[in-house]
């Protein structure tokens, strides 16, 4: 019993201990999930993240000559949103000495040289005007006083649509049902496949090349780090000035050597109309070039990762298999790829979430032109270019649905052991 007890008290302080990391993960990584998550299931745009306040205007409609005459001031007020509602709205406005309050209105008091107006509530879109007269004494001209030395000043609250239970499934009804979700989700998985598989395959070509020993091996592992670890921005820049129909050197290069008879958009021409054959096909051009800098540039990382496991191998293995007539094909089909498979099915799991959530290679290629708009490019364009932050949102949990049933599928169906 003193043992249990003695265990359950070392689990309870390990809990107590770990606490901090679990309110530091929650914290970085699942609140701002959960708020997209909420957000999705909400009607608001950029503009109401700002909370929307009462706005006043003060102007003199009868100025005073001598004491005993009627100062007359008008408030021009109006709520800045047209859909949330303002309670408690007060009008505040400090008067020069020597008025006294004329307008019998009971909302509004003077104590002392503060003027205050209680307004209660307003709705969407609510204006009114205020007009208040004052009478003026000798002390108002005796400071040669001026009615809107001090600016009127009004204050409201308004409920957060952000913070609200108001919830609904508009956003994902206007997703599904826009014309371009489909085709983009269709480009998205087209992109992610293509380029995760591209950059593997690259990278294990690679990997077989550089794992044999020859000199300046060295350098030529350094040199193929290179697109992975120079800045995106100045690697996406570099192929757009390569590519350039009117000055890139891909375009000038191909017209020199007759490959080409005219300069090609790479990175603005959606399709181009190929023969194979006899058979005419539309290729996806924009998007296949997206495609390739993807495989460029990430294909150092899949490099890196099938040496260290080529390098792994024992080299025992290929010399039975070449004393028993096995050729290098046949030692690679055989021997090399079932050793490969468990960090080939790692490398494409990562590859294809990383690729499926990237933003930042096409938007600096092409901005999501030309068909090639992926989930995080729409994410981005309902949120801030469309100022939609409910419907972008609501393309961010698709996109987070999309990526779980892969993985369910991945683990699912992943070779056990793997």
């Amino acid at each position: 019993m003193w043992k249990q007890t003695l265990a359950g008290r070392e689990a309870r302080l390990a809990y107590w201990m770990l606490a901090p990391t679990f309110i530091v993960v929650f914290a970085i990584v699942l609140f701002p999930v959960l708020a997209n998550f909420w957000i999705s299931f909400k009607l608001v745009g950029l503009g109401d993240l700002r909370a929307p306040t009462p706005q006043v205007r003060e102007r003199v409609l009868e100025s005073p000559e001598t004491p005993g005459d009627t100062l007359a001031v008008r408030y021009q007020m109006r709520n800045q949103s047209r859909d949330v509602g303002l309670t408690g709205v007060t009008l505040l406005d400090t008067l020069p000495p020597g008025l006294e309050l004329l307008t019998q209105d009971e909302r509004c008091a003077v104590e002392a040289t503060l003027l205050r107006c209680n307004l209660g509530a307003w709705e969407g879109g609510y204006r009114d005007d205020l007009e208040l007269n004052f009478q003026t004494t000798q002390t108002y001209f005796a400071q040669n006083a001026d009615p809107l030395a001090t600016e009127a000043g009004i204050s409201g609250q308004a409920t957060n649509v952000l913070t609200n239970f108001d919830f609904t499934l508009e956003n994902f009804r206007s997703v599904f049902e826009s014309s371009e979700f489909w085709p983009v989700l269709r480009t998205s998985l087209y992109y992610t496949f293509f380029g995760t598989a591209g950059s593997i395959l690259l990278g294990l070509f690679a990997a077989q090349l550089l794992n044999a020993e020859f000199r300046g091996r060295g350098l030529l592992r350094s040199l193929f780090l290179f697109p992975y670890i120079a800045p995106v921005i100045a690697g996406a820049f570099t192929w757009i000035f390569m590519l350039d129909p009117l000055g890139g050197s891909v375009n000038a290069l191909g017209q020199q050597f007759n490959i080409i008879e005219q300069p090609i958009s790479f990175l603005s021409q959606r399709n181009i109309d190929v023969s194979w054959f006899g058979l005419a096909l539309s290729f996806p051009l924009a998007l296949t070039t997206v495609i390739l800098f993807e495989v460029w540039r990430y294909f150092p990382f899949a490099f890196l990762f099938i040496l260290a496991r080529f390098q792994a191998i024992p080299g025992e293995i290929y010399e039975a298999a070449e004393v028993d007539g096995a050729s290098p094909l046949q030692q690679f089909w055989h021997l090399t790829l079932p050793q490969l498979v468990g960090i080939l099915s790692t490398l494409f799991l990562l590859r294809f979430i990383w690729i499926f959530n990237k933003f930042d290679d096409i938007f600096l290629l092409t901005g999501g032109a030309a068909g090639t708009k992926t989930l995080p490019v729409q994410v981005y364009d309902q949120a801030f270019a469309r100022s939609d932050i409910g419907m972008g949102a609501a393309v961010a949990v698709i996109l987070f649905v999309v990526l779980a049933i892969f993985m369910i599928l991945y683990f699912r169906f992943i070779p056990e052991g793997e």
